[in-house]
């Protein structure tokens, strides 16, 4: 298999809530919008973001239509999270998560779109351990 590109879709219901915030504090572009629907991408990024409104007839599998994007975070890794902290704060983001460090040396904080998505932004203090 050759993947060729890659997406994260959500459910939320202000579409455009989540792109502007996405727009304005993450740099992301649009690269694409319809009524319900919006495409975003970086990049830098080896994905696109995309929002889709609750709900849309269009939306597969059917069962899951009236779901909301709900338990999950976006993890953006960083090269300098102390700066990225300082920016966020300044640019009146309330902070979901303060700044902390895990034992394991993943150094991050958490933000929330206007729907509730959590944003993770990653910067690792120490190579991260593989798993064999």
């Amino acid at each position: 298999m050759q993947v060729t590109a890659s997406a994260i879709s959500l459910n939320v219901d202000d579409v455009n809530a989540s792109a502007t915030f996405v727009k304005q504090h993450f740099g992301f572009s649009e690269e694409m919008s319809a009524d319900g629907f919006v495409s975003l991408s970086r990049k830098d990024v080896g994905f696109n973001l995309i929002f889709l409104r609750t709900g849309l007839e269009s939306f597969k599998p059917i069962h899951l239509r009236g779901h909301k994007a709900d338990g999950l975070l976006i993890a953006l890794v960083v090269d300098d999270i102390d700066i990225e902290y300082e920016r966020i704060q300044a640019e009146g983001v309330t902070i979901t998560t303060a700044i902390e460090t895990e034992p394991w040396g993943e150094r991050f904080f958490q933000v929330s779109d206007p729907n509730g998505i959590v944003i993770q932004l990653v910067q690792w203090m120490t190579e991260p351990k593989q798993q064999l």
